[in-house]
């Protein structure tokens, strides 16, 4: 297939692309700068010049292709406290594709998130949260929106699916939520969790969800709901000990009414118990993680190499 990937030169995105590669897929990347465009070459792509605010380069780009994953998200924004404009734009990409693949019953596959989806209970892929119930306000309940209007495109002749990521996706070189945990515990002096620190975070190795979205694009009926999730629940205090234990600080509960001053635009994620469960996955598209987890993986040191981990 040629595979037309937003987001290619990413976190999960440059390991999409040698996985759709590996597999015989002839993939082309949107790239919005030069490194990016060099990274993709690099990894045997052809590049598309653009951004996620350019629909007619998005457009142009999925009617040429045999299928879609749309991997880009504005995370500037919404690691700077913007998530509702991050989300906004997502829509208006996904509004364009669409468009461009209404009636081919051509796969498109997004990247979407469990955080948040059924608070206090282990999530399933059966599970369709509205966005408007969702207990996170504003651009988590807005991306959930897109996620449902991704599954509507399979009534229009799309083979839509979403791959709903747990809010860990870890490996060497991560710049998210576990890396912003680390910098925060470093520059604080301690290691901190909210409450008991009992509450779950799912988590997945970027490998094992690289090879996902490939099974996704491949396989995933029209319709479908995939779960990223390798692991259901790593308690967050287990997080906060081995953080702690590898910068040698104090691991300290912190409590909910100096969470905003401790964490930062982290808090209000960080006490989210969302454990998710991956089974229909598994048994829908034969999916089978094999990476480390995320303690062990946290464990290898490479997210406390530098003060910029």
């Amino acid at each position: 297939m040629r595979v037309f990937v937003t987001g290619a030169s990413g976190w999960i995105g440059s390991a999409v692309v040698p996985e759709l590669i590996g597999a015989g897929h002839q993939v082309v990347g949107l790239a919005r700068s030069d490194a990016s465009a060099a990274a993709l070459t690099a990894a045997g792509a052809e590049v598309r010049r653009g951004t996620l605010d350019d629909p007619e380069a998005l457009r142009g780009a999925a009617a040429e292709s045999d299928g879609v994953i749309h991997l880009a998200f504005k995370h500037d924004l919404a690691f700077s406290g913007q998530f509702d404009d991050a989300t906004a734009a997502d829509r208006r990409a996904i509004e364009t594709f669409g468009e461009a693949l209404a009636g081919s019953e051509r796969p498109f596959v997004i990247a979407s998130g469990t955080l948040g989806l059924t608070p206090g209970r282990v999530a399933t892929e059966q599970d369709r949260r509205e966005p408007e119930s969702a207990p996170l306000p504003g651009g988590p309940a807005a991306r959930l929106g897109n996620a449902h209007l991704t599954l509507a495109l399979a009534s229009r002749g799309v083979s839509s699916s979403v791959v709903r990521l747990a809010p860990t996706v870890h490996g060497e070189g991560d710049n998210g939520f576990v890396a912003t945990l680390v910098a925060i515990a470093r520059d604080k002096g301690v290691s901190g969790y909210l409450g008991d620190g009992a509450n779950r975070w799912p988590a997945v190795h970027r490998y094992d969800a690289a090879q996902l979205f490939r099974l996704a694009l491949e396989k995933a009926p029209a319709g479908s709901v995939l779960h990223g999730i390798a692991e259901e629940g790593v308690p967050v205090r287990s997080v906060a000990e081995v953080i702690g234990r590898h910068l040698g600080v104090p691991v300290v509960a912190v409590s909910a009414e100096k969470a905003g001053a401790h964490f930062g635009w982290m808090a209000g994620f960080l006490g989210a118990d969302s454990p998710a469960s991956n089974t229909r996955t598994r048994e829908l598209l034969g999916w089978q993680p094999t990476r480390p987890g995320l303690i062990e993986d946290l464990d290898k040191g490479h997210y406390f190499s530098s003060p910029s981990a």
